[in-house]
């Protein structure tokens, strides 16, 4: 894990960066806002968690918070010397995980910055797995087993058949040649896919999807251009 520490008192820094590192956290220190936007700016994606002096000789920590949650979603913690409930509020209002009040216990820092890593992780991981089901009326697909389901009982399908449906789930509402349908599928398997191929595919994806195979409300053809699932 790696933490971007901006704080302007060397004495403080310098035991923030030795306690950090025998929690095995990588630092990179900051003396003031200034150094730290540049870094923000540059290698911002490299950080897991940033930890912000408020008080800093050229700028806020507020500042840096605001440029952080600007370009990416990581925690934020406020370090300050003010007990002051406006400006905890006034932090926490702008994207700040958490506040600490100087002077402080590194053991209580430390747990603070590993609970509020433990919640942020809790949250990506729960945003994975929404975004790793698409719905299409009553067939559901989880992109991260590689399964589709009708109505909750699975479906098996070959891995050509999968990906020609992950196709139209990616592409939903927009009708879809047979030229890209066959450039986005082409080879998949391993095997040879040409345009009677394609018929194939569709027609074995309907038969297995469909309620009514020759009715198809999922997979619908619009003549004379190609297929379009969804609105």
């Amino acid at each position: 894990m790696k933490i971007l520490l901006v704080e302007d008192d060397k004495v403080i820094a310098a035991g923030l960066e030795y306690s950090l590192e025998q929690e095995n956290f990588t630092t990179v220190l900051c003396y003031d806002a200034e150094s730290a936007r540049k870094v923000i700016s540059e290698n911002l994606s490299q950080f897991d968690l940033c930890l912000f002096d408020l008080a800093l000789p050229d700028g806020s920590g507020y500042d840096l918070c605001r440029l952080v949650k600007k370009m990416q979603d990581i925690p934020v913690i406020f370090l300050t010397a003010v007990d002051d409930e406006g400006n905890i509020v006034m932090g926490l209002d702008m994207g700040a995980d958490d506040y600490i009040t100087k002077p402080f216990r590194i053991r209580e820092l430390i747990s603070r910055i590993k609970s509020v890593l433990r919640r942020y992780n809790k949250q990506q991981e729960k945003q994975k797995e929404n975004k790793a089901i698409i719905n299409l009326d009553n067939i559901q697909i989880n992109t991260l087993e590689g399964k589709v389901y009708k109505r909750g009982d699975e479906v098996a399908l070959t891995a050509l058949e999968y990906r020609l449906l992950l196709v139209f789930a990616n592409h939903v509402g927009q009708v879809l040649s047979r030229n890209q349908l066959l450039e986005q599928i082409w080879d998949v398997a391993g095997d040879f896919v040409n345009d009677n191929t394609l018929t194939v595919y569709i027609k074995r994806l309907r038969e297995k999807l469909e309620d009514d195979p020759q009715n198809p409300s999922l997979i619908k053809t619009v003549r004379g251009l190609g297929y379009k699932v969804g609105e």
